[in-house]
């Protein structure tokens, strides 16, 4: 069950480069390196070693907190989106600009 969502379309995903040739990925394969630079860019923003990070993710609950945008429709194929935390998406897709304000605030 996903914790968080990105763009995992393989056809709508992110343009990279390979080996000099430009391509469209989506997937895991994409977006666990696109999370990983946006947490340890949220560690150097604020100075804070994260560790185990989910617990802050889930500071209301299942409830998206305001660093998420709450992804409402679509399936995986098994499951479909919903309101809050659900198990096609998780609490949804980052705001970045919003998470950090977030964990700015915290101690």
């Amino acid at each position: 069950m996903p914790d968080v969502s990105g763009v995992a379309d393989p056809q709508t995903g992110y343009k990279v480069r390979v080996d000099g040739k430009d391509m469209v990925i989506g997937g895991t394969s994409a977006v666990a390196p696109l999370w990983a630079a946006l947490i340890a860019r949220l560690a150097q923003a604020t100075n804070k070693r994260f560790g185990l990070i989910q617990p802050l993710l889930y500071q209301n609950g299942t409830q998206p907190a305001s660093g998420f945008h709450d992804i409402t429709t679509g399936s995986n194929g098994s499951y479909h989106a919903g309101t809050g935390w659900d198990p096609c998406t998780g609490l949804g897709s980052p705001d970045g600009k919003a998470l950090l304000a977030l964990l700015q605030a915290k101690p």
